[in-house]
């Protein structure tokens, strides 16, 4: 029946040459290209995430993915000298400071920050 140890998830890109430039460069992950243009972040003990091509492309409003850091205010400036420019929030129940990083009282710490086909991801300490 359900494969638990096969699950996956997806989405995607308008550009997956942008896309693999971004994620293997900027973010550091391990990338790989394959066949149609699909791309194939390597997360761990054979997770992986893919990120196929789509010419109607519709950035998600969401959060697609979650990066896990050991300390946010050093990955946001590590970042932020890469060129990515972090969201700002200012909601009843989310706001950022001028970093970008939210510091929720018993919540992680987040700075959220679009990939080049603006879907949305995130920075989380927790």
């Amino acid at each position: 029946m359900i494969q638990r140890d096969k699950l996956f998830s997806s989405f995607s890109a308008t550009n997956t040459d942008e896309a693999y430039f971004f994620y293997k460069n900027v973010l550091g992950l391990e990338v790989e290209k394959g066949e149609m243009s699909i791309l194939t972040i390597h997360v761990n003990a054979g997770m992986k995430i893919v990120i196929y091509p789509k010419q109607d492309h519709i950035p998600a409003t969401f959060t697609v993915l979650n990066i896990p850091v050991t300390d946010i205010d050093d990955a946001v400036n590590e970042l932020t000298k890469k060129g990515v420019s972090f969201l700002q929030y200012d909601m009843p129940y989310i706001k950022t400071d001028s970093k970008g990083i939210a510091r929720n009282a018993g919540g992680p710490a987040m700075a959220w920050f679009m990939d080049p086909a603006e879907n949305i991801l995130s920075l989380m300490q927790e």
